[in-house]
């Protein structure tokens, strides 16, 4: 039978998961080191995984309202107040099933068939095709290791035509570690508003930044949150990945539509998961996020080890300000991103991304997550350095 005719066109321009068959594999070698995935090697706080224990067993099994519980979208209120000064309304506030949810629901409460969609890139794998999903037009925009792997300005006016809507703001940056400084945030900004476009802002690695590079919100520049969906979420910063927990805050006129979507598509995300992201905030209140600063300081430890690693094996690479992940260059080597991968997981068992599943703009890179442990880490470097010395 032809399934061909009966499935949609849009589902079948879309390539599978450029990350996924690595690991596919590398889950078939019993020695095989995977720094793929980008999840936190910590376990969920005690006290997250106990609240949902203790939700579960006075019977707190059914649905939530579809927005979520009123306690964590007030608590969400506090915390993006307290932590990054962005003032939101409880009204304006939904709880997602992770932020990959809030993705494809903003893109689809806001999309019109043909719509363009400006994508920095290298980016999240999903992005470009929840676009393509809702019906709009993609539309990458490459960003470099020159600049730091920074949107500008100049940028974006070249790819704006008639037919732009929307503009993605994902910093920091899943693959590069980049980041947006508050200065760089209110360049961009001025030809948001002078295109009058709307912003997609990516922060779930918000609270992964380094040195004194605090994060700043583009919904903190003047004339900004009212043309910005802001999506964050708990699975980074709370290492809650298996409990699927974000949340959307938006003007009000949009995130109406974002729930009617949510309400059609989901009901409402787990009530025992957004108890634990109850209890995060509520614990982080009390002690000013100490589990996530203790968290982000071994990051910082084991991005200070990989970057040296990597510069003193003789690639290029830039120095990542946020999230977990490296992004060197391995064209020095001979090979693209998925010729070096594929050869480092064959003969050294290591699993590597390679950076054309970012986009096009990172065919000559590979992805390292160093969200795992300091002795896996050093484990994989000896291993890439036998394996440079034998190329």
């Amino acid at each position: 039978m032809d399934y061909s005719r009966y499935i949609s066109s849009r589902a079948q321009s879309l390539k599978p998961s450029g990350i996924r068959k690595f690991f596919d594999v590398a889950a078939s070698m019993p020695n095989c080191i995977s720094l793929g995935v980008g999840e936190p090697n910590f376990v969920t706080p005690d006290y997250a995984r106990e609240a949902a224990i203790a939700s579960i067993q006075r019977g707190e099994t059914k649905y939530t309202s579809n927005s979520g519980l009123i306690e964590l979208r007030e608590a969400i209120k506090k915390y993006l107040s307290q932590r990054f000064n962005l003032e939101y309304d409880v009204s304006q506030i939904i709880i997602t099933v992770g932020v990959s949810e809030a993705i494809d629901n903003t893109l689809r409460a806001l999309i019109n068939f043909g719509d363009e969609v400006l994508i920095p890139e290298p980016c999240f794998v999903s992005y470009a095709p929840c676009v393509t999903l809702a019906g709009g037009a993609p539309i990458s925009i490459p960003c470099t290791k020159d600049n730091g792997f920074i949107l500008t300005k100049e940028q974006i006016k070249s790819r704006i035509t008639d037919k732009t809507k929307l503009v993605f703001v994902p910093f920091p940056s899943n693959p590069t570690g980049g980041i947006m400084t508050k200065e760089q945030l209110e360049d961009i900004a001025e030809v948001i508003i002078e295109n009058d476009l709307l912003v997609l802002s990516d922060e779930v690695y918000a609270e992964l930044t380094y040195g004194e590079n605090k994060h700043y919100s583009i919904a903190n520049v003047k004339g900004m949150q009212e043309r910005t969906v802001y999506l964050n979420g708990f699975s980074k910063a709370f290492a809650m990945t298996g409990w699927r927990i974000g949340f959307a805050a938006a003007p009000v006129e949009i995130i109406q539509q974002i729930l009617k979507i949510h309400q059609y598509a989901i009901m409402c995300a787990p009530t025992a998961g957004q108890y634990a992201a109850l209890a995060c905030l509520e614990e982080g209140f009390k002690d000013n996020f100490a589990t996530v600063e203790m968290m982000k300081a071994e990051y910082d430890r084991k991005r200070k080890f990989l970057y040296k690693s990597l510069l003193d094996m003789g690639l290029e690479c830039f120095e990542p300000l946020g999230a977990f992940y490296m992004f060197p260059s391995v064209e020095s080597t001979g090979m693209n991103g998925e010729e070096f991968a594929t050869a480092f997981l064959k003969s050294h068992e290591v699993a590597v991304v390679p950076g054309g599943a970012f986009g096009n703009s990172g065919v000559n890179h590979i992805r390292i997550s160093y969200a795992y442990s300091m002795e896996k880490l050093e484990k994989a470097m000896d291993r890439m350095r036998e394996f440079l010395k034998k190329r």
